[in-house]
């Protein structure tokens, strides 16, 4: 789960059914990859508070527009992306608030991108207006539509919604409610605590990430790195999955992609079955959503029932990215041949489990719940031959050679040495 760091990608476990809770069935994510193409709306306040200029010396709203710029260029092909804008056309505090709190309008259609026509629109905007975030996120789940992939939204603003009700955290938990898979990420470009929790509000009722920023590097880095992420994401949604305390009680898990929330310094287990002659592959990426302490790092091991490590994989980061990623291979090289049948028809898979751990800290002011967004990816697939020992194929030649070389030149300056202490010697 899992590119700069991209994430795209998760984690999984392999365990036995025998391990499972009678009569709980594994749970399974949807097979195969869905046509449809990744659907991301930006919804940028634009209300008058964005004309503060303290964003490496310019505007918070000039920021945004170079920010959209550079993702407008950068789209890939294949990603349709939409802009909607709140506060952009009725002056605060010129025009009735009942007026301005209606202001929302869409800039860009979902759909493929037509750059020159929105790099245009975006240009001229002008920060005047109240700030509608709850009514504008309404109307951007609308211009998504429904579907059988995670469509996003990414919301750019520096302050609190001005209009409510609705309330948009409210809003925000009413669309992850209707099952659409929607996901909603929050930019802030302010510091102020009161936004800071609306924000950290809205990305956590539907699984997003909130991010504070004050240089426009990082704003143009982020939200490029979340459009991007739509695109790597959306062909498999996630399927929600709760990892246990323990391996014994642990969801058993198929070949699939899920999220998960892990808690600071927790360990979480999952488990899932690998068959004589098959190749587990998992990963995790987990989002940092919020300020942490440096040095931290993530873990990821393939453990046996008995508690024996398999193997392991790691990530640490510093604090200056926002997702850690890992990954493991574990092949039971056990020949299908070899395995004897299980009894009453039982399964002859080796039960493995998957356990992911943090060290995860925060300053004092960050809160720790809910947990840290996990995606988990999990693969099963045949087991590919061990690795030879260290081989130099074609290098042999190369070493022969360079060893003639060497022994020759050796040969003929201890010869000159010889010949020129014997002539002084004359």
């Amino acid at each position: 789960m899992i590119t700069k760091r991209c994430l795209a990608g998760g984690v999984l476990l392999v365990i036995l059914a025998v391990l499972a809770p009678p009569g709980a069935p594994p749970v399974s994510a949807d097979d195969g990859g869905s046509t449809e193409p990744p659907k991301v709306e930006l919804v940028l306040d634009v209300s008058g508070s964005m004309r503060a200029r303290d964003i490496d010396g310019n505007s918070r709203m000039a920021a945004a527009q170079q920010a959209l710029n550079e993702v407008v260029d950068a789209l890939p092909a294949e990603t349709q992306l939409g802009i909607r804008v709140l506060g952009s056309q009725y002056r605060f505090p010129g025009s009735p608030k009942t007026v301005g709190c209606r202001d929302t309008r869409q800039l860009a259609p979902v759909g493929p991108m037509n750059k020159v026509e929105a790099k245009t629109a975006i240009a001229t905007l002008r920060p005047t207006g109240w700030t509608p975030i709850g009514l504008a996120l309404r109307a951007a789940a609308r211009d998504l539509g429904t579907g059988e992939t995670t469509r996003r939204i990414v919301l750019i603003t520096d302050g609190e919604d001005t209009c409510s009700p609705p309330d948009p955290c409210d809003v925000a938990r009413e669309l992850a409610a209707q099952g659409t898979h929607l996901v909603v990420d929050t930019l802030g470009l302010t510091l102020d605590d009161k936004v800071r929790r609306q924000l950290t509000c809205i990305a956590d009722a539907t699984g997003g990430t909130y991010t504070a920023v004050q240089h426009q590097q990082e704003l143009t880095g982020r939200l490029n790195q979340l459009v991007q992420r739509a695109g790597a994401t959306y062909k498999q949604t996630p399927r929600q999955v709760a990892g246990a305390a323990q391996c014994a009680n642990a969801p058993v898990l198929t070949p699939g992609v899920y999220t998960d929330r892990e808690r600071f310094s927790e360990h979480r287990w999952y488990r899932v079955q690998v068959a004589p002659g098959q190749e587990l592959r998992a990963s995790i990426s987990i989002a940092l959503d919020r300020q942490l302490n440096p040095d931290h790092g993530v873990l990821l091991r393939a453990v046996s029932p008995g508690g024996q490590e398999l193997v392991r994989g790691t990530d640490a980061g510093s604090g200056r990215t926002d997702v850690l990623s890992t990954g493991l291979r574990w092949p039971d090289q056990r020949p299908e041949t070899d395995a004897s049948p299980a009894p009453d028809g039982e399964s002859a898979a080796k039960p493995v489990c998957l356990v992911v751990s943090n060290s995860f800290s925060a300053p004092a002011h960050v809160r720790t719940a809910p947990g840290m967004p996990l995606e988990l990816t999990v693969d099963l697939v045949p087991s590919s031959d061990a690795p030879g020992g260290p081989d130099l194929g074609r290098g042999w030649l190369l070493l022969v050679v360079l060893t003639g070389t060497g022994l020759g030149a050796g040969l003929v300056i201890g010869w000159l040495a010889r010949w020129r202490a014997a002539g002084r010697e004359n």
